[in-house]
């Protein structure tokens, strides 16, 4: 090959060597994803063995011929961010460039993203011989949704009703891609299935570019829907990945006809038993309950609607009791029963009933009372039982068989039933004395004493007293007699002087006879008479007491005499008497008064010493 061949074909190898190792490689993500009103970034990468000439950001405008418009150009002196555009004053580019990796990059951040930003973005570099490569980004905005709503129908579903009717409704807002929607039967999911369940939706999108999303379900309704529990859930999608939220739980209410009547009594909880208040509550089985009407012996009843109530029942009031109803929906009836009894207990018979027995007779006592269960008896007396059972047996009557019998009877199984009679019963014969006549404590202020005599018998009897003067055998009269009625005979009291040795006499008696007792009462003379002497002897240590008191105080007001004399103070002398109206005295006068006074003084003295004293003196 000639050198004229050779030379352009080399120039050519050379050429396209240099545009192999000068192309622009861009390197960009197929999508970012974010947040609406967040930051979002778009990188761009290239290769390029120098820093790139020019970098030209375009995004495709909406529409179907998806025409491009330039938001951003650089090159090595110029950076331009186009003007007017909706990106205007929200975006940036910043720029780096390795020279080892030969690798650069212009990032686009987008601030406050909004849902119109979910486009295609295209970054293109030029190099130094004019060419050029590009790449594409989709940016995707997300917006979580709020939390779904869900309204239930309150207002009941009948069971009766044909196809599907509309259970509930699930409803979320400002969400953005759209939002799925499930629903949950007691957490089992739901789908729509023919003639079962059916479930509609509806997406509304809202000015601000955001959706709504609805969804409906309807379902045919059983019986054993009403415990059911259904929900719906709700999942959405995020940056980078999927979210999901339920709502709260429901129930529905389930109409179906009542098919079965069940009756109670609501109160009392024990047996019944005539004066209670007895409520009768009648339910059926199904939803809502019906009209119910109460049926005794063929007459129909006044009720509240589902509660029969009786008071003040009584033995009438026992039987079947029905109750029937008529249901609204599907005009079916039903009814059912219930059979009470009405508890009674009788007035108590006593035979017989008041009874006059004679001493040493025998009787038999009985006590029955109609009721409807059986009964328990008892017979007290005082409070003691006697017997347990409903005939009472008294053996060789004395007067310790009087009192009052109580007779109680009680329904055995219901003890708030119980009734109980009295009595009385009387032995009749000749009065007895039962503690003879007793005395009581004297009373020293009057000498009395009190007397009491206590008889028993029937009739009762009348008791009269006597008393006589043991010593002259003369009657002596009684004062006042107190006589006191007891259950089982006569209580009589009386008030003597015991001032000498007394015979009391006690005598009871009725038709049937009489009957005496005596007593002794000693005189009480040696008790007074020592209460004489007591009170002598007391007035004697009295008298002594006033005679060395009234000496004490003569001899103390002579000692004061004796000494207001020997102070001068006494004008005493046998001149006589001195007159003391005069204002002054002559010293001659004064001088004879001392000198008396020392002579009488002296006179004293020997009178006092002992001294002998002469005739005259």
């Amino acid at each position: 090959m000639t050198l004229r061949y050779i030379a352009p074909l080399v120039v050519g190898l050379v050429v396209l060597t240099c545009k192999t190792w000068a192309a622009v490689d861009v390197s960009m993500e197929d999508r970012v994803e974010v947040y609406l009103k967040n930051q979002a970034e778009i990188p761009c990468i290239y290769t390029l063995q120098e820093p790139a000439l020019m970098v030209v950001w375009f995004t495709k405008l909406p529409g179907k011929d998806q025409s491009r418009m330039r938001i951003y150009y650089y090159d090595n002196l110029t950076e331009i961010i186009e003007e007017g555009s909706e990106y205007t004053g929200r975006i940036t580019v910043s720029h780096s460039y390795d020279p080892k990796d030969v690798r650069g990059t212009a990032i686009l951040t987008i601030d406050k993203v909004e849902l119109s930003d979910q486009r295609e973005f295209i970054c293109m570099v030029h190099n130094v011989l004019k060419e050029s490569g590009e790449g594409h980004t989709r940016l995707q905005v997300f917006k979580s949704p709020s939390m779904p709503v869900i309204d239930g129908t309150y207002t009941g579903i009948s069971v009766n009703e044909e196809g599907p009717s509309k259970v509930a409704n699930c409803k979320v807002d400002d969400g953005y891609p759209r939002p799925n929607i499930t629903w949950y039967k007691n957490s089992f999911p739901l789908q729509s299935s023919d003639g079962e369940i059916k479930i509609l939706e509806s997406v509304t999108n809202k000015p601000n570019g955001l959706l709504a999303l609805e969804s409906q379900l309807f379902i045919t309704v059983k019986r054993e829907d009403e415990d059911a529990v259904f929900y719906c859930e709700v999942q959405y999608f995020v940056p980078g990945a999927s979210k999901m939220v339920e709502s709260k739980l429901i129930n529905i209410t389930v109409h179906y006809p009542t098919t079965k009547l069940t009756l109670s009594i609501n109160s009392p909880e024990r047996l019944i038993k005539e004066g209670d208040t007895v409520e009768i509550h009648c339910e059926g089985n199904g939803k809502p309950q019906p009209i119910f009407t109460f049926i005794h012996k063929g007459e129909y009843l006044s009720a509240e609607n589902e509660i029969l109530t009786l008071q003040n029942v009584n033995r009438l009031n026992s039987g079947t009791y029905e109750c029937q109803s008529l249901d609204s929906i599907s005009y079916t009836e039903a009814e059912g029963s219930i059979n009470i009894t009405v508890h009674y207990l009788d007035d108590i018979v006593v035979t017989p009933e008041e009874t006059v027995l004679d001493q040493g007779k025998d009787l038999t006592l009985t006590c029955n009372a109609l009721s409807s269960s059986p009964t328990n008896t008892t017979w007290y007396k005082d409070n003691v039982t006697l017997v347990e059972g409903h005939v009472l047996e008294l053996h060789n009557a004395s007067y310790n068989t009087s009192g009052m019998y109580r007779c109680e009877v009680m329904v055995r199984y219901l003890t708030e039933l119980r009734k109980q009679k009295f009595v009385q019963i009387n032995v009749q014969g000749k009065p007895e004395i039962t503690k003879g006549i007793e005395v009581g404590l004297m009373n020293k202020a009057d000498r009395s004493v009190m007397l009491t005599c206590s008889a028993q018998g029937y009739p009762l009897p009348n008791i009269s007293w006597s008393l006589f003067d043991q010593r002259t055998s003369i009657p002596v009269p009684v004062a006042k007699v107190e006589n006191q009625n007891t259950d089982t005979g006569v209580v009589s009291i009386i008030s003597v002087k015991a001032t000498s040795e007394l015979k009391a006499n006690c005598r009871a008696y009725n038709e049937f006879g009489e009957v005496d007792a005596s007593h002794i009462i000693k005189a009480f003379a040696r008790v007074t008479t020592t209460t004489q002497a007591t009170s002598t002897q007391g007035g004697s240590g009295v008298a002594i007491a006033v005679i060395i008191i009234c000496l004490l105080l003569i001899a103390i007001l002579g000692s004061v005499l004796y000494f207001l004399y020997k102070k001068g103070k006494l004008p005493c002398g046998r001149s006589g008497k001195q007159d003391f109206t005069k204002e002054k005295a002559s010293k001659d006068d004064i001088v004879m008064e001392m000198k008396s006074g020392k002579s009488e003084e002296a006179v004293l003295l020997q009178g006092v010493n002992g001294d002998k004293k002469s005739p005259t003196e």
